[in-house]
């Protein structure tokens, strides 16, 4: 079964031409008596078990001197395999599958050699052979030079933590359904606002629970500004720090809100390269009517939404192109002043420094993966 697997498709061109190394172990190798036994009744009545002395024996076979070895268990017990399990196992110098059969594996071995155990779905296989071939074919994808352009791996459901928008191809009109027709116009800026407004869409309807670990700064297509409410000017406030977490996730240099004209010639005299406005319309000018200011608060108050749920809507919002601007405040009451959508970042209150809790903001809605 597993050998077949290995000399099928882009798994076994990647085998052919040494990008993958995959030995197949078979454990009645290691079985004892004329049976090569290596399974026996589970204690307390119950099925068959494999057995862990024979086990041990298999994968003392294939273990590399020195270390860098990981084994792998797929079990109904195990985390829900995805992407970033599957990049993580992807940098293993050495990985191990062991697949389990009947009843599963004596779990003393489970608990003195496993590092890992990991599930394909809520549901009932006869083995673990299938489990392994599915995170083989999921490792070998990562490998430079298994699959023909990077791009295409890049671009892949999941990858961002975002499923992967419509595709179609000839004919243009099939049984009534015409391909949509930003696609036919050749216009590259158009089609891939479309296909991320398009992935949008289908993982608010279809996987909203990916939304939490997803990468979603790409997606927000209409822009994203972030600003801070400057009540006052703090000696130990890093403006540079401020600047470069902006770089880090991809948004323009901030902006500083200062209502009083004094503290806006003090905050020039820093040198700092934010832009420094009397008022928020000065940046909604800029961002458009439409833009949806996210407040943000440390802790959780009255109406204001769990991060993700802010996430979500940020999500929302962006796929008419509305832009995003989260508002920050060295005084948290002043932002219950503005009109926006407020959303917090812990349950109970946290002592925090204002760049500090911007980056936690940051993070959690635009991080990527």
């Amino acid at each position: 079964m597993l050998n077949s697997f290995l000399r099928t498709g882009i798994t076994g061109r990647a085998v052919r031409s040494e990008l993958l190394n995959v030995r197949v172990v078979n454990l009645h190798d290691f079985g004892t008596g004329n049976y090569k036994q290596i399974d026996d009744y589970v204690f307390g009545s119950g099925g068959m078990l494999l057995a862990a002395p024979q086990l041990k024996d298999a994968l003392n076979s294939v273990l590399k001197p020195g270390g860098g070895n990981f084994v792998a268990y797929p079990s109904p017990q195990g985390i829900l395999l995805n992407q970033e399990a599957v990049e993580s196992l992807a940098l293993q110098e050495n990985l191990i599958i062991i697949c389990g059969r009947y009843e599963g594996i004596d779990d003393r071995f489970i608990s003195k050699y496993v590092d890992l155990e990991f599930s394909i779905g809520d549901c009932v296989l006869t083995g673990g052979e299938i489990p392994a071939m599915a995170l083989i074919d999921a490792v070998s994808r990562l490998i430079p030079g298994v699959v023909g352009k990077n791009k295409a791996v890049v671009e892949d459901s999941f990858y961002r933590g975002m499923l992967d928008n419509p595709n179609y191809t000839r004919p243009e009109i099939w049984e009534n359904m015409n391909v949509p027709e930003i696609l036919l116009t050749g216009n590259q800026g158009d089609i891939l606002k479309w296909r991320r407004s398009e992935a949008v869409k289908r993982t608010l309807l279809r996987r909203p629970d990916l939304i939490s670990r997803a990468s979603v700064g790409d997606y927000l297509t209409g822009g994203i500004y972030l600003s801070v409410l400057k009540n006052f000017l703090s000696d130990d406030y890093d403006f540079k720090e401020l600047e470069n977490l902006c770089s880090v996730f991809g948004i323009s240099r901030p902006f500083l809100i200062a209502g009083d004209k004094g503290l806006r010639y003090e905050l020039k005299k820093t040198g700092t390269n934010a832009k420094i406005v009397g008022s928020i319309k000065k940046i909604i000018d800029k961002a458009g009517a439409d833009t949806l200011i996210i407040k943000i608060y440390a802790s959780k108050n009255v109406n204001s939404l769990q991060s993700l749920e802010a996430k979500r809507k940020c999500l929302e919002h962006s796929i008419n192109g509305g832009a995003i601007l989260f508002l920050f405040a060295d005084d948290e009451n002043e932002l219950d002043k503005i009109p926006g959508t407020s959303a917090y970042l812990f349950e109970s209150p946290q002592d925090l420094s204002l760049n500090n809790m911007i980056s936690i903001a940051l993070d959690r809605f635009l991080g990527r993966r």
